[in-house]
Order: C-alpha cells, then structure tokens, then sequence
C-alpha cells in the first residue's frame, strides 16, 4: 500500500482552486484563438480579443478570470492501492477549498441552504465526485462551475423511440435557450445514457476533457462533430451579440442505460470553463 497523508490532498486542493480560477486552459486560449481567425462578425471578433485579452490581465496579475468564482467541483480518481493517513480525506478536500478561496482572494458564492440564502462565508462546501480505480496513483481534479452557465443546463428523460435524433433536438434546443446566458462561445459537455443523475454526471465530467479532444467511438464523435456545426449556425456568437462563434466545443460521453430510458443531460460551460488538475 501507497501511504499518502491527507495534508498533501489539502494543500493540491488549495492550489488547484486557485490555478483553475487564474489561468485559462491552453487548448481553450488555441480554440478562442483559432475561433477569432473565422469569426466573420466584426462584433464577435472584438469580443474574442477582449477574451483573450481578459484572460492575459487575469493570468499575469494572478486575479480571478471571472468575478463568478463558482461553486467547487472536486473529482478525485483513487488509486485502490492508496492509503489515507492524518484524518478524513473529505474534511482535506474541503478545508483545501477553504483555504484556497480564502489565500486566493476568491468570491465566496455558497449559502448553507437554498432558501435561507445565508452565505456559508467560505466557499463550502464543494461537491466532490470519487473514483476508485486500480494501481497507487491519485488524481485530483478541480473544476469551479459558476452558475451564468450553469443554470442553463438541462436534463432530458426522453423516450427510446426519440433516437438519436431527439437526443439532437435536445441538445441544440439547450443552446439555444442558453443563449448570451452562458457567456459564449460555450464548451458543452453532454452525457447520453445511464440514469437520471449519471447522465448529468457525465455532461459535467465531459467538461474536463481539452476542446477538440473527440471520443474514442466513431458514431459519438461524428455527433459531435456535427452538432458543433449546426450549433454555430445558430447565429447566437460571443457573449450573444451575433456571430458563427456560438461554441468552441461539445464532448459527448455515453454509458448503458435501462431499455425504456434515454437520458440525455446538457452541462454548458462558459468560455473559460476552468479546470486544473495534479497527479499524485
């Protein structure tokens, strides 16, 4: 067995949060650059100067990317070999968040309970995703979610006989609801398949894959493919001031599901949609 101490796992906690918040992603900065070089709206294409410039100022001063801090995402894959000393892993990762939003000057946007409205004053607690997996490796991964974008997700139980082309319907019909809500260009992460909560789950687990990294099975990753296509001929651009912008990217990921279910849930992400992760 791999002894790992939990004060490790706080401390990657911490510096994640603070990373996912400052620096935007490369293949996110190569997708907004590239996107701008075919952008055919003049508005659209100072929108995505105004990005990249944003994301510049935020990464050279080490200041939040977006005031939208979000609510922290914390997927943890665990090696079976690991094992945890110095207390609870759950309590490290949260006093990681803690510390992270507290040290990195990060907007705290939790509240304890979702009437009462009454702010938690930390930024806890994060919603942590475990994964047990062979060998003695973990990976941390941590994934601030802010919620412009995120209440424009959606989940769709639809009927088997829907097909693959309802399940189309409903992803596009999102992102166009969505709208200049979601600070596009947007990344849409999408999961078919499953049950209710695991298809939302994989929409949002797909987010953390780099935009343009396609799925390994060929009918998915035509989908994609071609959805990006007719998303950006919705017309709603950057920031929803017009344009062929409307999206840098959609991963789909898909799982088996029960014979008279198909789920299909739609986690948009803004155009930072931030993520840093470590490997351990």
């Amino acid at each position: 067995m791999r002894k790992i101490n939990v004060d490790v796992v706080r401390e990657t906690v911490k510096k994640l949060c603070m990373e996912a918040n400052y620096y935007c992603n490369n293949d996110i900065i190569d997708a907004l650059k590239k996107s701008k070089k075919n952008e055919t709206s003049s508005i659209g294409s100072n929108i995505l100067d105004q990005i990249l410039e944003n994301a510049d100022i935020a990464d050279r001063k080490k200041m939040p990317i977006c005031q939208d801090t979000g609510m922290a995402i914390i997927f943890l894959t665990i090696g079976q070999e690991i094992y945890f000393e110095g207390g609870l892993i759950e309590k490290a990762v949260q006093e990681g968040v803690r510390q992270g939003y507290e040290e990195g000057f990060l907007r705290k946007s939790i509240v304890k309970d979702p009437f009462d409205r009454v702010n938690t004053g930390d930024n806890t607690p994060a919603i942590i995703h475990y994964d047990i997996v062979e060998g003695n490796r973990l990976t941390i991964e941590v994934a601030p979610k802010g919620f412009g974008s995120e209440n424009m997700s959606r989940i769709h139980m639809l009927k088997p006989s829907d097909g693959i082309e309802g399940a189309k319907e409903a992803i596009i019909s999102t992102v166009d609801l969505a709208g200049g809500n979601a600070c596009p260009p947007m990344i849409i992460g999408v999961g078919i398949g499953g049950s209710f909560e695991k298809a939302a789950f994989l929409s949002k687990k797909a987010l953390l894959r780099d935009v343009g990294e396609h799925s390994v099975i060929p009918y998915v990753k035509n989908l994609e493919i071609e959805l990006l296509e007719r998303i950006n001929q919705l017309g709603i651009g950057p920031q929803g001031l017009g344009g062929r912008t409307t999206a840098l990217g959609i991963h789909i990921e898909v799982f088996p599901t029960h014979i008279a279910g198909l789920p299909v849930a739609v986690n948009i992400g803004c155009h930072v949609t931030r993520h840093a992760k470590k490997i351990i």
